[in-house]
Formats: structure tokens, sequence, C-alpha cells
């Protein structure tokens, strides 16, 4: 019984295995960036890693495939089958589909998806298409047609089956752009840092943001200005700001394993000129994000941002606790004056950046940002909410089985008034207490004792000694 007929406009997307959670959020980004009709993604087939969508031509395919960052490659679905019979009948059916490319140096490739083949067993299911009316030469290295037998084996690598739950057969028409992903990789990078966001996240968020050519965003937690780079390569002029001066000069210490002391070139700004974006390169500046340094009437047109959770970087804001709100420096010692640290709660970070963000983007401007959650407190009632901003998008990435960060959109859909503050349950928000599940009331002196005892005087927790 045959499984599946196509035509000629029905085209396979096979996705990465990173981050699957976040697939359908790129996807609609990318339609609504290139005005796309969403009734096509809404009517989407998908199973394990490959998406089928039906589209009038190769235009819309090829305009997806220039931005995404999580689609590896796309295909004109020629047939489809379960069976490899039931596959052969549909295309000999669509036979009309080879017409144009009949003169054209060609190739065969058969990929696998869930088990892997040798080329010995790869070579018979080849020879199955030999009644394909092609009379042009095979050329394995840089041909003009390129046609592939898609083999889905499921998605459990421990009951992997004998044969495939579902064979694909297509011509392949674009990669995505998984290479900037390796082009901005941390390893080569000239300036990174402890919590340097990983580069296929960065561009992920920057799809997200719909960031693009000439656009102005803002990173207000700047760090090492991972998020800068990404933005940059899409074209935007990009600015960030960090309370950490050690950090915004690259003066804290070498994150590289072997390296003591950071060279004296190291910056931001080296970063995007190391990837010919310098030009797109306004500044970064040492700035506490409670208090937005921004005239009122400068707008952004994206604000994408990691705020820090407090677990790997102190989440802080310049203030005092010892005089009170109204105390001033005396003018004589402004010059030489370095302005003290209070601690900035999570609950204050992310009501204040969706307060500005309200206030500082154009309509139709996004914040994209990550939020840090415990998954047993966890509630989407419980996310930040700003009238002035609608949350569009809200994606899960796990981090232990108690914590997890989920990767907010939001869009300002308009203008803020008076009353249009920002909402927040803070139950719902991992704290650092949570996350290394320390009593907070518990004093410092007696969880050393106790670690001490667990784990020996001179031993860092969780390592075992040696006896």
């Amino acid at each position: 019984m045959v499984s599946h007929s196509c035509a000629n406009n029905t085209f396979l997307f096979w996705f990465s295995n990173e981050h699957s959670n976040f697939r359908l959020a790129e996807m609609e980004a990318l339609f609504k960036y290139f005005q796309l009709d969403r009734a096509i993604l809404d009517r989407r087939k998908a199973k394990g890693p490959f998406v089928l969508m039906d589209f009038p031509d190769e235009s819309g395919p090829r305009k997806l495939m220039s931005k995404t960052v999580l689609a590896h490659s796309c295909y004109e679905l020629w047939a489809s089958g379960v069976a490899l019979e039931d596959l052969h009948e549909n295309m000999k059916l669509n036979l009309h589909l080879v017409a144009p490319f009949v003169d054209d140096s060609f190739q065969f490739r058969v990929d696998t998806y869930g088990k892997t083949l040798t080329h010995k067993e790869k070579l018979p299911l080849i020879d199955t298409f030999e009644y394909m009316p092609l009379d042009g030469k095979v050329d394995l290295k840089t041909p003009e047609l390129s046609l592939h037998l898609i083999q889905f084996f499921g998605m459990d690598p421990n009951r992997v089956p004998e044969y495939p739950y579902q064979q694909y057969f297509g011509r392949w028409l674009f990669d995505g752009q998984r290479r900037l992903v390796s082009k901005i990789n941390l390893k080569d990078r000239k300036f990174i840092g402890n919590t340097s966001m990983d580069p296929l996240l960065s561009l992920l968020m920057a799809n997200l943001a719909l960031v693009k050519p000439n656009d102005i965003v803002l990173d207000p937690f700047v760090g090492t200005g991972s998020l800068l780079v990404a933005s940059a390569l899409m074209n935007a002029y990009v600015v960030g700001s960090d309370i950490d001066y050690l950090m915004v000069h690259a003066k804290t210490s070498s994150s590289r394993a072997r390296q003591k002391k950071r060279a004296s070139d190291e910056s931001i700004r080296a970063n995007l000129k190391q990837y010919g974006v310098e030009n797109q390169y306004l500044d970064v500046v040492v700035a506490d994000a409670s208090r937005p340094l921004w005239k009122d009437d400068f707008k952004f047109d994206a604000i994408i941002t990691d705020p820090p959770y407090g677990i790997r970087e102190p989440t802080e804001k310049i203030g005092t606790s010892r005089q009170s709100p109204d105390y001033k420096i005396k003018e004589e010692h402004l010059a030489l004056h370095i302005p003290s640290k209070i601690s900035y709660t999570l609950q204050d970070i992310f009501s204040d950046l969706l307060n500005y963000s309200s206030k500082k983007l154009n309509i139709g401007g996004r914040l994209v940002l990550w939020i840090p959650i415990s998954r047993t407190e966890y509630d989407e009632d419980k996310l930040p909410r700003n009238p002035a901003l609608a949350l569009v998008s809200n994606c899960e990435q796990t981090l232990t089985s108690t914590a997890s960060r989920r990767l907010l959109v939001y869009e300002k859909i308009k203008e803020p008034t008076e009353s249009c503050t920002t909402v927040l349950d803070g139950s719902a928000l991992m704290y650092r207490f949570k996350f290394f599940e320390v009593d907070p009331t518990t004093h410092r002196r007696a969880r050393k004792a106790k670690s001490v005892q667990e784990f020996g005087k001179s031993s860092k927790r969780g390592q075992q000694q040696s006896s």
C-alpha cells in the first residue's frame, strides 16, 4: 500500500538534533521576518527531525534556509513511503519531475537517521533507482543535481529497527547557516569569558529577535559580547553595557586553559573585527542596568540579553546599604570615587528589564532574554508580564531535573502608560540556593563545617579524595 504521494511543491526540512524545543519558535520568527504565509507552517507534517511543508515554489524555502541555524538542509521531495517499494511506486508516478535535469551531472546519496549503514549496504539501495531517466554524467564532487534517499530509523538509539520507519527521496536544494556556528566558535574567538553564550544559541536569539540589516541592537548585560557578534553578523549595529568594569575592559582572569594572562588586544570590539563586522560596532560602556543611561528619545529595534542568574556570575547594581538613599558624594571626591555595589535580585532584574524594554523598543521591536526557572514551581502565569509587551515565544532548555532556563521573546505592541508596569511572581525563579540545594537560613560557617565533614578539609566538594 502506498503511504504518501507528493507533488512538486512539497519540501523536506532536515533539522539538527540540537535544541529541538526551539525549532518551531525559529520557524515562526523566520516566517514573520520574510512575510511568508503562516498557514504553510500550520499545515506542516513532522516526523522526528524531518518537517514537510508545501510551498508554491522554491523561493520560500530559499529564504528560510538563508537564515535558519537549526535546519541543516532542505530538499524538494519527489517521493516517500514506509517501504522502499512504496517509494519507488510514488517516484514512477512523478518522473516528470526529473525532466528539467535529464542532462545534468548528478550523484545519488543515501542518508540515514538513527542507524549507520556501510558503503556496501548503500550501493544496492542506489541501484534500485536505475529506472531514473538521467543521461548526464555521474559527478560525486560538484554535481548539478544531488539526489538523496533519506531513511528514518526512529529516535531511540537502543531500539533500532531492521527496516526504516519512513523513507524520503528528493533533490537537495539548500543548506542552512550552521557554517556560521563554526565560524564564530568560542575555541578560536579572541575574547571569551566563563559565561560566553554558545554560538548557536546566540544566532538563534538574533533570529528570534527578527534582527535585520541596519537595526540597532542592545545587550544591557553584555559580558564578552557574544550576542553582539551574532547580531553584527546579520548587519545590525550593536551596542552594549555591563556593570563589570574588569569584564568590559578584558581585565578579568583568562578563562582559557593554560592561559595565565589575557592578551593586551582582547576586547569585544576585537571579536567583531575578527569576524569582519567591526563597522557594525557602536560602543560598549560600563553602566548599571538598573540605571539606564540612554536618552529618552533614543530607541532600539531589538534588545537581546542573558542577565546574570547569581549562579556563576553575581547579580549586582550600584548602591549602598550604609547610607540613606539621599546620600550624595562630595564633589571633591567624585573624580576618584568607585561606586559600591549591592545585590540586584532576580525579580528586580527582570522587572526592570521589561519595564525598560517597554519604553526603549520601537513598536514591533523584540526583547529576547533567558530566565532561570525552578521546574517544580513553574507556571506560565508566573512569567514576567507587561501590558506593552506581548509574549510571543517561550521555550525551555533543561539544565537539571529541577532547574531549567527559558528563552522568552516579547514583542512591543504599544507605547506604555504610567500604569504599564511589569508583574512577576518570583516563586518560579531559580535562585542560587535552589540550584545548589543550599538552605539560605543556614549560617555559612555551619555549611562549611558540614562540607569538611563530608568531603575532607582540603577537598573540593564533589571530588573524591585519593586514599
